[in-house]
């Protein structure tokens, strides 16, 4: 066992694996897109609003697949799941190359959420998850920086082919380049479990000298979903999604109170620095002060922000802190969320109870975005929404609290750790079989 303790697990290899397939697939595809939008709907003559709108279709998808999408990963090995999915997402993306119709976007936006929510969703929490017992925090944290780093190469690439040889035959190439580039990776070193290495999560040998299965450590879906904890998590994804979906209309903000596009641009790069140094800060915190601590300390650093925007709107100096500060709310998402899963609830039936909490993701990316724009149309000024922002970190610091709380009461009732409960049918089998 000590030998084992000492070498090189195999658990960095999946996550060097993970993070290299979200980084290449979330950059060059997901935040990618919004580059093709402009002359896609210059050249075919398609109004943004239409043409946009196959965002929405996605995002509805989203919805779809994700219920689901947590159980494949519990019965099905997670390099034949991500290989499908990395075509299906990648050889969409290229198909959007061959199309003329804006229906052709719609259609096709089908297919696309069927590989992206695995991919961008679910893949990387629910792999470290399972093999990191210990460093789980540092593990996350470093796979978003990793993605944000990938993100910020990738973008001016993806940019300049499609000013060098047009938006069809980038499409294509990227799509394709994706399929490539990341099939080999799934194929090759990841692995569903660490049992599928014969070994125990990253951790596991080090308590009580011997190792220990993690897999059934935490509470079964079934209770889980009953639990207050449960709605509470559900609602902190929702609210922290709804509030990293201000930044994109951060630029619109500073052109209101009188900066040039340069300088937006300045700032946005300050939130892209921000999510990096956040991803990396919460992966430590994580591990040194607990996911609820940590995930408080977020909030309180995204409050600051926006006062920053709020009370300093033309001081620049402090509209760039703050767009550092704010870049730390969109890690939260990559970091604290799966970590505080973790946390409340184990990892015994983590890739079920994580897929079905993420929903509050899709949704607050549908309602939120539009929303802040309405505010702006109707009000003329983005201060209710940034009021209404703080409100809603402010409520995120109070479901962290009441969730933990609740977890607490279900450990105290053995419920935390309670076996699932068995299917009628197959107790039936099991007692005849006795």
């Amino acid at each position: 066992m000590s030998s084992q303790k000492k070498s090189f697990h195999y658990a960095w290899i999946i996550l060097i694996g993970i993070s290299l397939i979200l980084g290449l697939a979330k950059g060059a595809i997901t935040n990618g897109s919004s580059l093709f939008l402009t002359p896609v709907s210059t050249e075919l003559g398609i109004g943004m609003g239409n043409l946009t709108l196959y965002l929405s279709i996605g995002a509805i998808m989203t919805l779809v697949v994700l219920p689901f999408a947590g159980k494949l990963f519990e019965k099905y090995d997670v390099r034949l799941l991500l290989t499908i999915a990395i075509i299906l997402q990648g050889g969409s993306f290229a198909a959007f190359g061959l199309m003329n119709s804006v229906w052709g976007w719609y259609i096709i936006a089908v297919p696309m959420a069927f590989g992206t929510v695995p991919i961008t969703l679910l893949a990387g929490p629910i792999l470290i998850a399972r093999w990191f017992k210990t460093r789980g925090g540092l593990a996350l944290g470093i796979m978003g920086a990793v993605a944000g780093l990938l993100n910020v190469f990738i973008q001016p690439v993806v940019g300049n082919m499609i000013e060098w040889i047009g938006w069809r035959s980038t499409y294509i190439s990227v799509g394709l380049g994706i399929i490539v580039l990341t099939v080999p990776v799934a194929l090759f070193f990841l692995r569903s479990r660490p049992q599928d290495k014969n070994l125990q999560p990253l951790g596991a040998e080090q308590q009580d000298g011997q190792a220990a299965d993690d897999s059934i450590v935490g509470m079964a879906f079934d209770y889980a979903k009953k639990t207050k904890a449960f709605l509470l998590l559900a609602s902190f994804f929702f609210i922290i999604t709804a509030v990293a979906s201000f930044a994109v209309h951060i630029p619109t903000y500073l052109a209101k109170n009188g900066y040039e596009v340069t300088f937006a641009g300045t700032a946005m790069s300050m939130v892209a620095v921000g999510s990096l140094l956040g991803a990396l800060t919460f992966g430590i915190l994580i591990d040194r002060i607990g996911a609820k601590t940590t995930a408080l300390g977020a909030m309180v650093m995204g409050i600051i922000a926006i006062l920053l925007f709020m009370l300093f709107p033309t001081t620049t100096p402090l509209i760039l802190v703050g767009g550092v500060f704010f870049g730390f709310i969109s890690a939260s998402i990559t970091t604290l969320a799966p970590a505080l899963t973790t946390a409340l609830f184990g990892t015994r039936d983590y890739s079920r109870i994580y897929s079905s909490v993420s929903v509050g993701l899709a949704v607050a990316s549908i309602v939120a975005l539009p929303g802040y724009g309405y505010v702006l149309d109707f009000t003329g000024s983005y201060t209710p929404a940034m009021i209404a922002v703080i409100v809603l970190l402010v409520m995120n610091m109070l479901f962290i609290v009441l969730a933990f709380r609740d977890k607490d009461v279900l450990v105290k009732q053995g419920t935390w750790d309670r076996p699932a409960p068995v299917e009628p049918l197959k107790e039936t089998i099991q007692t005849e079989l006795n």
